[in-house]
């Protein structure tokens, strides 16, 4: 009895093959792996970018009748002309030792504030006398005057200077401004301009921007050339 036991342990032992030890523990942990499995990956798709095509984007009828209709540069043509001086001599022009005309400037406002005189005065022949002689705290000093053109004036000594407005706007019986000068003062005036300035302390004639001026006072009557 005990040898038939025996005999049908060794055919079993025979039929399953018992495994070593090793390979008994590498089957143990692919058993264990199949029963826990991971889980499936997370699918991720709309983090991907889209490769399907897309149809080209029309612009909506409104937003295109709102857009800015892109305008062509215009450009101004040049031009060669030289720009015609709006303040010319109109009796007895002078020149320098160079051959150059000596000549002066009105500044518009002083031609409006000369022109508003006139019509207050209903004087059309007014002028502006502009004379320089020795003295105030620079050497030189200019003093102002308003004159009758016709009357006032020395016409083998001064120079008469007049205002063209530009485009003739004064037009043909129109007043225009006019400054009178003699001879030593053009000299240290030339390349000048007449202004007019409207300040706290008061309004005044001025004369601006002497080229041969080198220094002049706070009041800007008194000069001294170099």
């Amino acid at each position: 009895m005990a040898s038939r036991t025996i005999a049908a342990t060794c055919e079993q032992a025979m039929n399953h093959r018992i495994l070593p030890a090793y390979q008994r523990a590498t089957h143990t942990v692919a058993q264990r792996r199949h029963l826990h499995t991971p889980p499936p990956p997370l699918l991720l798709d709309f983090l991907a970018p889209s490769w399907r095509p897309r149809l080209p984007l029309t612009p909506s009828p409104w937003i295109a009748a709102i857009s800015p209709t892109p305008r062509p540069s215009q450009r101004r043509p040049f031009s060669s002309t030289p720009h015609r001086p709006l303040t010319k001599a109109i009796a007895n022009p002078r020149h320098d030792d160079a051959g150059n005309q000596m000549t002066v400037t009105i500044s518009p406002r002083a031609a409006h504030r000369l022109k508003a005189i006139s019509e207050k005065d209903a004087n059309p022949d007014l002028a502006l006398r502009v004379s320089v002689e020795s003295g105030g705290c620079h050497g030189f000093q200019y003093l102002m005057s308003l004159i009758n053109v016709h009357e006032d004036v020395d016409k083998g000594e001064d120079t008469v200077f007049e205002d063209e407005p530009e485009g003739n706007m004064g037009g043909e019986g129109g007043y225009r401004a006019k400054v009178v000068m003699d001879e030593p003062s053009l000299e240290l005036l030339k390349g000048s301009r007449v202004d007019y300035t409207m300040e706290l302390i008061g309004s005044q004639f001025k004369v601006v921007g002497i080229p041969g001026a080198k220094s002049s006072c706070g009041c800007g009557t008194s000069f001294d050339v170099a």
